[in-house]
């Protein structure tokens, strides 16, 4: 049971498993889990970095790659229904679209109704009691379809979307420098 501290940077490393195969946490005091990092046989996959860490780094790939196709109405349009305004922030259709990457890798098969929902939220309707309105179908569409154009995700033969080697491979490499820099920070 070997556990190594590093002082400067307040990270424990160990090797030492539980009988599930889950890595012991009990020398980890104070540290979060989600901080404790571990080495991974074969390699950091987007399931072991947090999601708004990895969300964020792959929007600025797609950026950076300036290969995912922009709508023009992009500055304009709402994302649902239920909003009052469209989104501040610039760099929103890569953010949406990094988002629903990690959607089809998640669950392979998904399709734009089930995005809808998942990307939907509250209307409010005044002295009415609230409900569940589904996001706007022709954002995620297009950013599917921009993605297909990558060649990140394709069509599943039962529907929906669901991820190519490639795209995984993006995805995988993405995680792995958030991993590596989250441990460096």
């Amino acid at each position: 049971e070997a556990v190594v501290s590093t002082q400067s940077t307040g990270y424990y490393i160990t090797n030492n498993l539980s009988v599930s195969g889950m890595a012991s946490y009990q020398s980890l005091g104070p540290i979060k889990e989600h901080i404790y990092k571990e080495k991974h046989v074969g390699g950091v996959t987007l399931k072991d970095v947090e999601s708004h860490l990895w969300v964020k780094e792959f929007a600025a790939f797609l950026k950076k790659s300036g290969k995912l196709p922009i709508p023009k109405w992009t500055d304009i349009v709402k994302t649902a229904t239920f909003k009052e305004l469209p989104p501040k922030d610039n760099d929103w259709y890569y953010v949406r679209s990094a988002a629903l990457l990690r959607r089809v890798y998640l669950r392979q098969g998904v399709g734009c109704g089930a995005l809808r929902k998942i990307y939907g939220g509250r209307i409010n309707r005044g002295s009415a009691p609230s409900h569940h309105k589904p996001a706007s179908a022709s954002v995620i569409r297009h950013c599917l379809k921009g993605l297909e154009e990558m060649k990140l995700i394709a069509k599943h033969p039962d529907g929906g979307r669901m991820i190519t080697s490639a795209g995984r491979r993006d995805a995988d490499r993405i995680a792995s420098q958030v991993m590596s820099s989250s441990i460096v920070e």
